[in-house]
């Protein structure tokens, strides 16, 4: 199936005016035109394995829903018992009916403690014979300046430097069950920000939750482009995507005023998650790599001239940057380890 000319002007029209693009209009309009969304653009996910972060609300449980509806062996990743729990529950009726359902089970750690991550990863590993999926999405918009124990600002802490090392403990799974793929959730407010490695070790006195997010997301969508470049010919590819304006429990505690105003045009979270859903179960031949993504098409990564970065040579300084935070040579942070997690 291939698109119309209509279907092109379409998507073009509302990826041109930002408002359009990433509320409810957009996913309805595309979802109906673009080939994309039509029948066979996606394998089924029976017999794969996949790790989720973030996914006891919002668009992360709404993406593992649909992955175990779809047979999928869903893993996710809680901080406390009690959530996870109830997210297991919610996942398990509402997957009931599916024709195929997968297994669902997760683990526990604070991804702002990079020791738990170590040991999440370790378990993981021990337990598993396959990663087929990995998707990076828990986010959160902290209102005040806070550092994790090592000093990292919370937003660095947990939504970029643990996902990076998350990836690299994992890698030797994910390259032995290639074709694999990693899958960033990341923003459209990184499109307000450039990348700004200055930026992401903030001062507390000038310090916006909301900026800090979007530059962070912005670095997310940058390394996501860098592991694929660096692993290149290993089976694994590496997407970045944004799931446009979502209503979730998040976003309407961080952003009221913005929630009461977008009000109906907020996508609910299984629009938000239909792309990463897509990403997991799409015929890695036709997606490439390095690539970021939007209602199921690659999307331009600069939509601004000043946030293009006027220095070739920052995405590799922002993967050293990361890579030493999280206590790796970035030299070999892309290899994965040495011993039983490779």
């Amino acid at each position: 199936m291939t698109a119309t000319p209509l279907a092109g002007a379409a998507d073009a029209v509302l990826e041109a005016s930002v408002a359009g693009s990433f509320t409810r209009i957009g996913y309805a309009v595309r979802s109906r035109l673009l080939p994309e969304f039509g029948p066979g653009t996606r394998q089924p996910l029976a017999g794969r394995t996949v790790l989720i972060t973030g996914a006891t609300s919002g668009i992360g449980l709404a993406a593992a829903t649909r992955l175990a509806a779809g047979g999928a062996s869903v893993h996710f990743l809680a901080r406390g018992r009690d959530r996870a729990e109830r997210a297991r529950a919610q996942i398990a009726a509402a997957t009931r009916s599916a024709a195929r359902p997968g297994t669902i089970s997760y683990g526990l750690a604070d991804l702002d403690d990079l020791a738990e991550v170590r040991a999440f990863a370790a378990e993981f590993a021990a337990g598993a014979d396959r990663l087929d999926v990995l998707i990076h999405n828990a986010g959160a918009i902290h209102p005040d300046h806070r550092r994790s124990a090592r000093g990292d600002e919370l937003t660095v802490a947990g939504q970029l430097i643990a996902p990076f090392l998350l990836t690299h403990l994992l890698i030797g799974l994910l390259g032995r069950s290639a074709p694999s793929r990693v899958i960033t959730v990341s923003s459209g407010g990184m499109y307000t920000q450039p990348l700004d490695l200055a930026g992401l070790d903030p001062d507390p006195a000038s310090y916006r939750g909301v900026t800090m997010y979007a530059r962070v997301k912005r670095a997310q969508v940058t390394l996501s482009a860098e592991w694929a470049r660096r692993t290149a010919g290993r089976g694994i590819g590496f997407h970045a995507m944004h799931p446009g304006w979502v209503r979730t429990p998040g976003i309407t505690a961080a952003l009221p005023a913005f929630s009461r105003l977008a009000g109906p045009l907020l996508r609910t979270p299984d629009q938000g998650a239909d792309t990463i859903v897509w990403l997991a179960g799409a015929d890695p031949a036709g997606l490439g790599s390095g690539q970021f993504w939007h209602d199921r098409r690659p999307r331009p990564v600069y939509r601004t001239p000043g946030a293009r970065p006027g220095d070739p040579g920052a995405p590799a300084r922002l993967w050293d940057w990361v890579a030493e935070r999280a206590g790796l040579d970035p030299a070999t942070a892309a290899d994965g380890p040495a011993g039983p997690l490779s």
